[in-house]
């Protein structure tokens, strides 16, 4: 594209090179937690969950309608304990894994980082945001919060989600990228 820099009404379009020095960090960004009430739903969430099937498998045993044998008595023992392992677990999971979800906002970007053992960072342009949805289950509802759900262009499926946002902080953030991704498509 020679001479294009002259013409009127052309922008000039530079692609310089970049060095690894040059480009942004991802540890510099300025990283946001989620709810605090997130992390605790969640944990009430696991608990109920284990806590309900234990319940039955208690009802199972200890009822008087239907004879087990002990084998199946001995059987639904060893579930019960198996799943009040799994739902121990579970729990504590869910309390150190809550505590490593973060979300960061830019002009041009939002990021998202999650993970225990191994450490998960998504960064979606602005440019290449579809489009925004606000999840609110019940629980998210009677609580007061909200998943922001960001859809890349070309892709089916969210690209990613990010839990635990109070209402109006999900609302805020939404709004953001609509205005913003219309400022850069059309100013």
């Amino acid at each position: 594209m020679q001479g294009t820099e002259n013409i009127p009404g052309k922008v000039h379009f530079s692609n310089t090179g970049l060095t690894s020095k040059d480009l942004p960090r991802l540890d510099s960004l300025n990283f946001e937690m989620l709810s605090p009430l997130y992390a605790k739903s969640n944990r009430y969430i696991t608990l109920f969950i284990t806590l309900f099937i234990i319940s039955i498998l208690f009802i199972v045993q200890l009822q008087h309608f239907i004879t087990l044998t002990t084998a199946v008595n001995n059987f639904v023992s060893y579930v019960i304990w198996v799943i009040a392992l799994v739902g121990f677990m579970s729990t504590l999971y869910t309390i150190v894994a809550d505590k490593r979800k973060f979300y960061a906002l830019r002009q041009q970007d939002l990021s998202y980082q999650s993970g225990v053992i191994f450490l998960k960072t998504v960064s979606q342009p602005m440019l290449r945001i579809q489009h925004v949805e606000l999840k609110r289950g019940p629980i998210d509802r009677k609580i007061g919060l909200a998943k922001l759900q960001v859809f890349s262009a070309g892709g089916a499926l969210h690209t990613f989600e990010i839990p635990g946002l109070p209402l109006e902080k999900a609302e805020s953030i939404r709004q953001f990228i609509l205005d913003h991704k219309d400022v850069n498509h059309h100013g």
